[in-house]
């Protein structure tokens, strides 16, 4: 590294920790040093009459004029005035004290409401407050700071949705779109809502969100006990499921192990009985040849592999010492090539997105809709790469699958293998799926609302879901 690579990264670092200012920040910053000069200046003035009076009273001359002092009112003495002088400079003063108290909230405040402030310079300014011992304080007041702009700035929104009750159709229903730009669903006045009952309707589309609804969802499975899509979140349970509805699906062994007592075998994937993501997860070609995924590292032992494993759970990457086998999948057997994985987001019978992820000889990601189309959805952009994409007859098998259970949403995951497609597990809450944009978030919204409506139907019109109702009653009265 060169002298002026390091100083390029002091400087990065520099702007880090203290962010150049906006004109504004700017401009309260000149206040506040403005106001605490004055501040210091009147506090040294009080200090300098007050050091004078206390002279005056001392004096001789002060002792002997004491029965002329009754005559003060007519002839205010040099005491009497420099008195009110302190009086007056001590009102000064408390009105600086809280015009700076104003101006110190005022800047901190513009830390948020600055529209130029990027996320790398707020994040530093919220570091700071950490650093400081103010994290909670300062959550508190941006939490009531937001819920001040948002209750004015919807006030402003349904007053401008008002004055327009009473224009024509076209006028109030582009109005109206607009006004729903800027609102969240629990945000709408009825009356706006009430425009998507008419003919024709106000297009509702901000309503919807994925994020939303799988939030509630959530909040449901707190308040009425597990919903019946968490039930297939058990590996084993959605095992059993899937083999009752004749998928594919990789041999698994009967029991777990610690990672002293698991025994060596080959082609196999080792995988922590609860864990995130690829953490703990091994592919064994052979006893020389093992890969760890999450580090994307080779292995040529199974020494190294029981070290390995022992330092997940060291580092807490793998909370608990409980490990199971199961076959390992592979794209390409001749070359060793690892099983890509597909996962398919299913809203009750349809498929609305397909998220295809490449792990080696890199990470990769590409997004599809069920149409065939690649799709930027604000997930994964870092790490873009052209897929395979999927088969009709795939889609209609995670279609097939999905409607086998009575709910709106389910993520079902697959892994591609050299004969087809391998059920790999549910997922029933992915990962950061608040990470989608907003087009793709109201997109998917609207597909879990559509897929309520169809599962409602079905409800009503009797349909049983025999396979569900069969592990709901094994899970539930275990022999």
């Amino acid at each position: 590294m060169t002298m002026n690579d390091d100083t390029n990264q002091s400087k990065e670092r520099n702007e880090l920790q203290h962010p150049s200012l906006s004109e504004q920040e700017q401009e309260l910053i000149k206040q506040l040093m403005k106001k605490s000069a004055q501040l210091h200046r009147t506090e040294k003035e009080i200090q300098a009459n007050e050091k004078q009076i206390n002279h005056i009273e001392k004096s001789k001359t002060w002792k002997w004029t004491a029965p002329f002092r009754k005559l003060a009112i007519l002839f205010p003495s040099k005491k009497q005035k420099q008195a009110q002088q302190i009086r007056a400079l001590q009102a000064e003063l408390k009105t600086s004290r809280k015009e700076l108290y104003s101006t110190r909230e005022e800047l901190h405040e513009a830390m948020l409401d600055d529209r130029n402030l990027n996320s790398t310079k707020l994040l530093a300014a919220i570091r700071d407050q950490a650093e400081e011992g103010k994290l909670i304080d300062y959550i508190q007041q941006a939490v009531q700071q937001k819920k001040l702009h948002q209750a004015n700035y919807n006030e402003a929104l349904r007053y401008a949705a008002r004055i327009v009750m009473n224009e024509p159709l076209e006028y109030k229903q582009l109005a109206y779109t607009k006004v729903l730009e800027g609102l969240n669903i629990d945000e709408i006045p009825e009356f706006v809502i009430r425009e998507g009952l008419t003919e024709p309707p106000v297009a509702l589309k901000q309503a919807a969100s994925f994020r939303g609804s799988l939030n509630m969802r959530i909040r449901q499975n707190q308040l009425a006990g597990p919903l019946p899509e968490w039930l297939l979140d058990n590996k084993k349970d959605a095992y059993h499921f899937i083999t009752n509805l004749n998928i594919r699906k990789p041999w698994t062994s009967d029991e777990n192990y610690t990672h002293t007592t698991i025994p060596k075998n080959e082609e196999v994937v080792i995988k922590p009985v609860d864990s995130a993501g690829s953490r703990g997860v091994y592919l064994v070609y052979n006893f020389n040849d093992i890969i760890d995924v999450k580090r994307s590292t080779k292995l040529d032992s199974w020494d190294r592999l029981k070290a390995s494993m022992e330092k997940d759970l060291e580092s807490g990457w793998v909370a608990e010492d409980q490990w199971y086998m199961e076959e390992l999948i592979l794209e390409n057997k001749a070359e060793k090539t690892p099983a890509s994985d597909l996962k398919f987001y299913c809203f009750y019978g349809n498929v609305g997105l397909i998220l295809e992820i490449s792990r080696f000889p890199e990470l990769n990601y590409c997004w599809w809709t069920a149409a065939g189309e690649r799709l930027h959805t604000g997930k994964y952009e870092e790490n873009p790469y052209k897929g395979r994409g999927v088969s009709q007859s795939e889609i209609e098998m995670a279609s097939f699958i999905s409607a086998e259970i009575p709910a709106p949403f389910m993520r079902i995951d697959f892994l591609r293998s050299e004969d087809g497609l391998v059920f790999g597990e549910f997922t029933p809450k992915p990962g950061n799926y608040d990470e989608f944009d907003q087009p793709v978030d109201q997109w998917l919204g609207d597909c879990f609302l559509e897929a309520q409506g169809r599962l409602y139907e079905d409800l009503m019109n009797g349909k049983s879901f025999s396979g569900y109702r069969k592990l709901k009653e094994i899970v539930e009265h275990p022999k």
